[in-house]
């Protein structure tokens, strides 16, 4: 492990460092089979407020598609697109890391699109000297159908509301692959991405705060991606996202015994809700399943009603923050019934995937090309 950096790990009080002036980002889109959407992020990146100068990367992981043409047939001045051999996707953004010309850096993965204001957003938070990295907003752009209206709840009162609570706490778990600004020489002093676990995005948060940078949360940092629009893709990213979270834990187990507070809170925080109590699940399912069926079915009801009454609280505090529809709270009772056993049934296949020592591989998935263009095979999400 990398010596500790010394640099304050609160949140200052008072006012907030601002930049003098703009300065130069660079942008990298890792991009493999990215033909249906790629013109779109490309476009979101390029129309951006941002006053600065901003160089955009696409590195082209060896795709079989028309990805690289496509990001290229535009003739942006300030696009460059790398090809290289499929090498996945840490490999990819250390290319992009290795070609850019700027300190500044943001990745951005090639199924996602930005806000105009989303760049500065990310940037100004960097003109603190103590932040390394600063995680964007992620939301879900294709709404329609059920299973997006479920991710959509779970960005939001999970993912999201995570992240606030992380900052708060100075133990963010992740800057996610979709949206994040880094220092690059924080990159480089770290190795640049690892290739040692399948959420590298959780890996490189984890690095960076054992380095001792603060990582924080700017919620006006919107990105729009596309999420699975069925069950069986959706089952292969998250069980991709648990299994690397589990090797991200499982590598970075010695900060525990470390001082200051990403150790013990941030992963003992995701010890009991993401692996132990999603276990646990099962048997309570059960259980209000036999006490239903053969004895009295009035507590289970009960129970399981003051469950959705809390969840929907914590439903409509998390929607108010994000600054979205409290309508969307309807489907927070059907998604008890698949969605949550969808969930818990992968923190099960990944703990015994990880347990049995198998080595999970990259799992692909199908774009629906949800910002415009064609579906394409095979995209990494």
């Amino acid at each position: 492990m990398h010596a500790r950096r010394t640099r304050g790990g609160k949140r200052r009080k008072g006012r907030a460092p601002i930049w003098s002036a703009p300065p130069p980002v660079t942008v990298i889109v890792p991009a493999y089979n990215e033909a249906a959407g790629i013109q779109a992020t490309v476009r979101s990146l390029v129309e951006t407020d941002y006053e600065g100068e901003v160089e955009v990367l696409v590195v082209d992981d060896g795709s079989t598609d028309d990805t690289a043409a496509l990001a290229a047939a535009p003739g942006y001045a300030d696009v460059r697109v790398i090809r290289r051999p499929n090498g996945g996707k840490p490999a990819a953004l250390n290319t992009g890391i290795t070609q850019a010309r700027h300190e500044l850096i943001i990745m951005v993965d090639g199924d996602t699109v930005f806000e105009p204001a989303t760049i500065g957003r990310l940037i100004r938070q960097l003109a603190d000297p103590s932040v390394g990295a600063v995680s964007g907003n992620t939301k879900v752009g294709n709404r329609r159908g059920m299973i997006g209206r479920w991710q959509h709840m779970e960005y939001v009162i999970g993912f999201n509301l995570d992240r606030r609570a992380f900052e708060l706490l100075d133990c963010m778990a992740t800057v996610p692959g979709a949206i994040g600004a880094f220092r690059r020489s924080a990159l480089v002093a770290l190795g640049g991405v690892s290739t040692d676990t399948l959420a590298e995005d959780t890996d490189l948060t984890m690095a960076l705060c054992r380095f001792g940078w603060r990582v924080v949360y700017e919620e006006r940092a919107l990105a729009w991606t596309e999420a699975p629009t069925s069950l069986g893709q959706l089952w292969k990213q998250r069980y991709r996202w648990c299994y690397g979270t589990l090797q991200a834990m499982w590598k970075h187990r010695r900060a525990v015994l470390e001082r200051g507070p990403f150790g013990r809170r941030c992963l003992g925080y995701l010890t009991m809700f993401q692996v132990v109590l999603p276990l646990l699940a099962p048997v309570v399912d059960l259980m209000a399943v036999y006490q239903t069926v053969l004895g009295d079915p009035l507590p289970v009801v009960a129970v399981w009603a003051a469950f959705v009454v809390a969840q929907a609280l914590t439903g409509w505090y998390a929607l108010r923050l994000d600054g979205e529809r409290v309508s969307a709270l309807w489907v927070l009772p059907l998604q008890q019934f698949v969605y949550r056993q969808l969930m818990y049934l992968v923190v099960i296949q990944s703990v015994a995937t990880a347990v049995l020592g198998v080595r999970l591989r990259w799992h692909t998935i199908r774009r629906e090309g949800a910002f415009g263009g064609p579906p394409t095979e095979g995209a990494r999400i």
